[in-house]
């Protein structure tokens, strides 16, 4: 008799227990998932506390596969520890061991596309403070002037949370690898501008690197250098439209900027 009973609860009881299991889960993230990013990019690239400030996440519509960290097959000569900027293809390339590297989606603007070539990194700065040119405030003094003193850092500044300097032979490029206030950039040629990436991804990239790292920043007929095996055929040169920056991003990422 209680045999028979055993059996007959059997089903209910592990029912019960599989309902218990699921409403132990997290919830899924609905915009994550209503944009098909997963899980796991939508974590990486959600809210960051970093010392008094917090990061905003960045809006799901923008974790398109394209833009998200990952660990790729990268077949460089150069050292692991080697930052490579691919600005045809929009990537950045941080060198690891063993032919792999971290790929890191970026936006570039046309002065971004003029630089090529070595330079290294003798200076990196949190939350960046930037100053306009004398030639931007007198071009448009009514965008430009109120930052005649300079923009200290911050959630609005357009250089983002980090600033990596490049210099060569001792003198800075003016060319910075950094973070910006418009997530909506990343993956686009933009009007004007160095390298940005998203916050969250310079912050892990500023974390990897010391002063002294090397950078090679790639031209357009080496582009796609090091995605295929040595002797593969280069991918083609990636084109697409420059997207226009919003006010006052322009102005912060232009080449001839003085971030501080």
């Amino acid at each position: 008799m209680t045999s028979t009973l055993a059996r007959r609860l059997l089903p209910a009881l592990t029912a019960l227990a599989l309902v218990a299991a699921c409403a132990s889960e997290p919830p899924p993230d609905r915009a994550a998932l209503a944009t098909g990013t997963s899980p796991e990019a939508a974590a990486m690239y959600g809210p960051m506390v970093d010392g008094e400030r917090i990061i905003p996440a960045i809006p799901p519509q923008y974790l398109v596969e394209r833009n998200i960290r990952r660990e790729v097959d990268y077949w460089s000569a150069e050292p692991p520890g080697t930052i490579v900027v691919d600005p045809f293809a929009r990537y950045l390339y941080l060198v690891e061991p063993g032919f792999r590297a971290t790929r890191y989606a970026v936006a570039v603007g046309r002065e971004g596309r003029g630089f090529s070539g070595d330079a290294v990194i003798p200076i990196k700065r949190e939350w960046p403070r930037w100053i306009p040119t004398k030639d931007m405030i007198a071009e448009d003094p009514a965008q430009y002037g109120p930052w005649a003193e300079g923009m200290e850092g911050g959630l609005s500044n357009p250089l983002g949370a980090r600033a990596l300097y490049l210099h060569r032979e001792g003198r800075d490029t003016y060319y910075r690898i950094h973070g910006t206030s418009e997530p909506s950039s990343i993956g686009n040629a933009t009007s004007a501008g160095c390298i940005r990436l998203f916050n969250q991804d310079i912050v892990h990239l500023y974390n990897r690197v010391a002063p002294g790292t090397r950078v090679v920043v790639l031209t357009a007929a080496e582009s796609g250098l090091g995605t295929v095996p040595p002797g593969g055929a280069l991918p083609p040169l990636a084109t697409g439209p420059a997207t226009i920056a919003p006010p006052g991003e322009t102005a912060a990422t232009m080449f001839f900027g003085a971030a501080l």
